[in-house]
């Protein structure tokens, strides 16, 4: 079935990416997955693409498009070459919601220019050692000066993704105590600059997938911070991060789908190439029944994600939604990629494959953005259970 979600500019801008997805990351991707990290130049070549600052408005150097789905296409793309561009899915997907929304406009005269060209690349530090999803249980301290000029922040976060090679990282940190009847209030958000004093980039995490980005432990020991870098009403934080997490999780929904759209491709075009007793692999009975099944699943998945996306850009995708499209697109190329991984046998297992980059890469999609039980919750709390 023709796919609607995408008009004729997505489809520009999908051979754009694939383009220069083939010309300036294939060539070097293995030297990138060996060091475990994107260069950081390579930053400035998606801003001069445009890459990051398809929703900026214009007046901060961006092209003003209102719509999620053009990340939608980059994400598939990238699934598609199996390849990843690092943390800079983060200072897009995650980080600029919260700069549109709760930004002043000083504030944005400030970041959006350098976020746009990739001079001022961001990250988002809400997960701590021992907490989990469990944000409200964050331990992270901004205690406000006496005269109010500033806070002074304390405190450690981790899996940072894009931690490395951050100028500017949104910290989460309690400004007030917790309330007895609501463990959320009294966190608020503020934009850090990395080369503040006490500010420390701990561990580059060695991660099972996602081996080009840089997911790092971070430390803050009596970090200042300017109230003019606070970003949005103080205490009022944990409300901000429940607003984007829908977006959050419909980008980790994308990406689950689009993984297990390539495995599909990359198992047809493997068993169809490999021989085995003189025949292709693609050939025998089992191997069609598994890539039709296989297929059946992606289509579903694609038409859980264009509905998606669709209610997305109406403004329309409800939490419940979200969690809805993220726990069935992660557990669907979970079982998808797996059964690919299997058709190549004993080279699925190889990393130069691009099946076992994909298996390793796309585990961490039921884990992140909140954990396929949490996603549970989600719904069946929607559903009055």
């Amino acid at each position: 079935m023709r796919r609607t979600v995408f008009d004729t500019d997505h489809e520009a801008f999908r051979e754009t990416v694939r383009a220069f997805i083939e010309a300036e990351v294939g060539p070097v991707y293995d030297k990138w997955y060996e060091s475990g990290i994107v260069p950081r130049d390579f930053y400035y070549k998606l801003g001069e693409l445009g890459i990051f600052g398809i929703e900026v408005p214009t007046e901060y150097g961006g092209a003003g498009v209102e719509s999620f789905k053009f990340q939608a296409v980059l994400t598939e793309e990238l699934a598609r070459a199996a390849v990843s561009f690092g943390g800079s899915s983060v200072h897009v997907a995650l980080c600029l919601p919260y700069l549109l929304a709760y930004a002043t406009t000083e504030q944005k005269q400030r970041w959006l220019p350098g976020f746009v060209s990739g001079a001022t690349m961001f990250a988002i530090a809400m997960t701590e050692p021992g907490t989990g999803s469990d944000l409200a249980g964050m331990r992270t301290t901004a205690v406000r000066s006496a005269d109010g000029g500033h806070y002074v922040l304390n405190g450690a976060k981790t899996f940072i993704t894009g931690g490395v090679h951050a100028d500017r990282v949104i910290v989460c940190a309690r400004t007030a105590p917790p309330r007895a009847d609501d463990r959320r209030h009294g966190i608020s958000l503020f934009v850090v600059d990395t080369t503040s004093p006490g500010y420390q980039v701990g561990r580059k995490l060695d991660k099972l997938g996602l081996k080009v980005s840089d997911t790092a432990e971070l430390s803050f020991t009596d970090v200042v911070v300017p109230v003019s870098d606070r970003l949005g009403d103080e205490h009022e934080g944990f409300n901000y991060l429940g607003q984007n997490l829908p977006q959050e999780r419909l980008s980790i929904a994308v990406g689950g789908y689009a993984q297990a759209k390539a495995a599909v491709r990359f198992a047809q075009q493997y068993t169809s190439q490999r021989t085995v007793f003189g025949q292709a692999v693609a050939g025998f009975q089992n191997t069609k029944f598994e890539l039709a099944a296989c297929q059946a699943e992606v289509d579903a998945a694609e038409a859980v994600v264009d509905r998606a996306l669709e209610a997305h850009d109406r403004g329309e995708l409800t939490a419940a939604n979200a969690a809805s499209a993220k726990l069935f697109c992660t557990e669907t190329a979970s079982r998808v990629i797996d059964r690919c991984l299997q058709l190549h046998g004993g080279y699925g297992y190889i990393t130069e494959y691009p099946v076992a980059r994909l298996y390793a890469d796309s585990r961490v999609n039921r884990i992140y953005g909140g954990t396929s039980e949490v996603m549970k919750l989600i719904i069946a709390k929607n559903m009055g259970l």
